[in-house]
């Protein structure tokens, strides 16, 4: 009598697990998004907040840019931040294809016919998720962060489309394109530097609200000075901005330590569901 019992509570148990897992992945949507810029099909997961298929409100949206180099499935592999957004507040979580088979490394920039990452991530995903889901469809309503290459991406990204993104985040990134090491400079022109971009951050803040936000470990050999320099210029230049040194490394523990802090300062910054 005890052995079903027990045979039952295993099956009752196994049954609700598997519940709890089928309705996180009724939460996500694989979109295939038709790209001018990519000469096909570019990908990104969407991740939607509980509640939302039973509720008529727009929400704001977070995109998420996953680190270089990188396979054509990377950017599936960030889906516990859906678990850590549910619990700071109703936003829908997109994370953006940034690698494919033979282009493992684009830096999030454009490159010419077939591989023009910026205009994807920046325009082409954006539009199609405003047509597709429920968004609030305003500068207002978008924060593009990303963590090491993804942090350069966002950066870059959102200092030049700062009239589409209102808040922008690096998380252990950097602030020039580099090789796939992270350790030497590619010369990409000079506008794909974040430290030429000041005066840009420092018009726009003048005349909208933005947030720019940046962190980095103190272990992180590769990226640490970088981060210093920025913040230093950023303070000369009296620009707004948040920066922190945390203790760690380069390191996906960092990032998930900290990442509930930093989804809630972005969409502190947004405009609420509504």
């Amino acid at each position: 009598m005890k052995r079903a019992v027990i045979a039952l509570l295993a099956l009752a148990v196994a049954a609700a697990t598997a519940a709890i897992a089928l309705g996180r992945q009724s939460h996500q949507v694989d979109e295939g998004i038709r790209s001018i810029a990519l000469g096909g099909t570019g990908h990104a997961l969407v991740i939607l907040p509980d509640g939302y298929a039973k509720s008529h409100e727009r929400y704001p949206v977070v995109y998420f840019l996953h680190g270089l180099p990188a396979g054509p499935d990377a950017y599936r592999n960030s889906t516990w931040l859906g678990d850590v957004l549910e619990r700071v507040g109703p936003a829908i979580l997109v994370l953006p294809q940034g690698a494919r088979t033979g282009d493992t490394d684009a830096e999030y920039l454009n490159w010419g016919a077939g591989r023009n990452w910026e205009t994807f991530i920046a325009e082409e995903v954006p539009a199609a998720i405003d047509k597709r889901f429920r968004t609030i469809r305003s500068r207002r309503g978008r924060a593009l962060i990303g963590l090491s290459a993804g942090g350069f991406g966002a950066t870059i990204l959102g200092l030049h489309n700062l009239g589409r993104f209102s808040v922008v985040e690096s998380w252990s990134g950097y602030f020039h394109p580099t090789d796939p090491t992270g350790t030497q400079a590619l010369d990409r022109g000079p506008l794909t530097s974040a430290h030429n971009l000041i005066s840009v951050l420092k018009r726009d803040e003048q005349r909208r609200p933005s947030f720019f936000g940046f962190y980095v470990g103190d272990g992180d050999k590769r990226f640490l000075a970088e981060n210093l320099q920025l913040n230093r210029e950023l303070n000369a230049a009296h620009v707004r901005h948040l920066f922190a040194v945390y203790s760690g490394g380069h390191t996906t523990r960092l990032w998930q330590a900290h990442a509930r802090v930093w989804l809630g300062l972005a969409l502190s910054h947004l405009d609420h569901a509504a």
